[in-house]
């Protein structure tokens, strides 16, 4: 059996290969990551900066616990204060998304029955994360990321 022999041309092929998917899974390693972005949290940090241990405290103080949950087609968002009464929101704004991108989000109509929040939503299986802001009925704002787990 004939040997080949590994010339110079052998090593740029290999060199220039193995360099070459490096660049390549790369480039599209870093076009998904921006290309999937959702964006700013805020205008200005240093300013939202200034403004933060004064509203974490004031939210802090309201006491309230928020649980989420999805089943038969609607999200449940149940908002409770420190003795565990529900607590129905001045005003509620919610949207409703995948955490890794904004392709799924929606805004989601929820509706107070008395004991939580419910909207319909269909869901698929997964991480999903509910980014919500409620106005306590002192003016107080209360905004959280609550993690929501979809099983099948």
């Amino acid at each position: 059996m004939a040997t080949r022999e590994f010339t110079g041309r052998h090593a740029v092929m290999v060199f220039v290969g193995a360099f070459g998917i490096i660049f390549i899974v790369n480039f599209s390693m870093a076009y998904n990551a921006v290309s999937t972005f959702p964006g700013l949290e805020v205008k200005n940090s240093y300013v939202a900066s200034q403004q933060f241990d004064a509203k974490r405290d004031a939210q802090l103080a309201l006491g309230w616990s928020v649980r989420a949950y999805a089943r038969d087609g609607q999200v449940f968002l149940s908002i409770t204060d420190a003795d565990g009464a529900p607590v129905e929101a001045a005003d509620l704004q919610a949207t409703l998304g995948r955490a890794t991108h904004t392709r799924d989000d929606m805004t989601p109509d929820f509706v107070f029955d008395g004991k939580t929040y419910v909207a319909p939503a269909t869901l698929g299986e997964g991480n999903w994360n509910i980014r919500m802001v409620a106005l306590a009925d002192d003016g107080t704002e209360f905004t959280q990321r609550v993690i929501l787990h979809v099983r099948s």
